[in-house]
Order: C-alpha cells, then structure tokens, then sequence
C-alpha cells in the first residue's frame, strides 16, 4: 500500500511539473548583456547584425534538431547567421551564462551583446518575429 502511495505522489508532482517544463521549450526571453565570455565572443560573426549562437553538448538529443532550424534560419534571413559554440568541455562557461539545458540559443549582436535567448528547439515563427526588430530595414 505504501508503495502505491509513493507512486501516486510521485505522478502528482511530475506530470504539472512535465507540463510546465514542456510550455517553456523554445520560449524566447528579451536580455540585454554585453557581458559575454570571450570563447563565446569568437563565434560572433561581426560582419552580419545577428549571429545566432547554438550552445550545444556532445550529448544533446535536441540539438541536430535545432541546429537544422537555426541553420534555415540564418540561410533565409538577410543579416543573419549561424555558430555553434559546444559546452561539453567548459562547464564554467555554462554556469557562467546561467545556461540550465542544451540546446540553447543566444542572439547576439555584432558587438556582442546578447539580445535574446532560448532555451531549447526555437519556434520558427517566434524566432522571425523576435530578430525583426533587431534587423536592418
């Protein structure tokens, strides 16, 4: 009986808490930082507005998935690219950015500062929207 109990607790606290994880993949979230760390820097492309920097793993399952929409992105988005900068073998980097989960993407400026981030695969259609304003007329 007790054992059963503990599963039905256990399934209480998870499924809202699955749910509410899941809302939050690919929602954009508006930064304004110049305080990014040099590595990452190295990635930006200055000659284009925007760089879409993807932090990535080596054992990010998402990852290949945002990679493709980032890149299509990018590919059909006048002033925009793509870079990848991979966490695997800089955790203090990670911590530094308050990166939580990967695939991560940041938007970057060409003087690098971090306009937006999401966390997770993007939505192509909030991605457009939210590069818009930060694009060149």
């Amino acid at each position: 009986m007790t054992g059963l109990l503990v599963l039905v607790g256990t399934l209480v606290l998870a499924v809202p808490l699955g749910f509410a994880l899941r809302a939050r993949d690919g929602r954009i979230s508006r930064r304004a930082e110049s305080d990014l760390p040099a590595e990452v820097l190295r990635v930006v492309d200055p000659a284009n507005p925007i760089t879409l920097v993807q932090l990535t793993t080596t054992f990010c399952a998402q990852c290949p998935q945002a990679r493709t929409l980032l890149r299509d992105v990018a590919a059909h988005t006048d002033g925009v690219t793509h870079a990848e900068f991979d966490l695997t073998d800089h955790p203090g980097i990670a911590t530094r950015l308050g990166v939580l989960r990967t695939p991560t993407t940041l938007v970057v400026n060409s003087s690098g500062t971090e306009l937006l981030r999401v966390g997770g695969v993007p939505k192509r259609a909030s991605m457009l929207a939210a590069l818009e304003p930060h694009l060149p007329a």
